[in-house]
């Protein structure tokens, strides 16, 4: 394999894993704003219950479980700005290119 074709494998593979961060990167982005939204309303259906009705709900397991999926997103915070970071230095990188 020549030079040049070597430098083009690598820019190929390259751009297959930018595209493919982008791709992550949007599916994480729609799942984030659809958790928000899910959030919210959560809270405002929350707000229409009567005392007595919010009680028993917060005793289910269903509540538990969204209490320890909203921690566990809480958690995956981190994780998510590591990535936001990684996907501006491939964007300026391919910029560069």
């Amino acid at each position: 394999m020549s030079e040049q074709e070597a430098h083009e494998a690598t820019n190929s593979s390259r751009d297959l894993s930018s595209e493919q961060a982008r791709l992550a990167y949007s599916i994480i982005e729609s799942l984030l704003e659809h958790t928000r939204v899910v959030s919210d309303l959560v809270a405002l259906m929350a707000q229409t219950l009567d005392e007595d009705t919010q009680r028993a709900l917060t005793q289910t397991p269903h509540w538990a479980a969204y209490l320890d999926s909203r921690r566990a997103l809480e958690r995956t915070h981190a994780d998510v700005e590591k990535f936001v970071e990684i996907m501006n230095r491939l964007s300026g990188e391919d910029e560069q290119a």
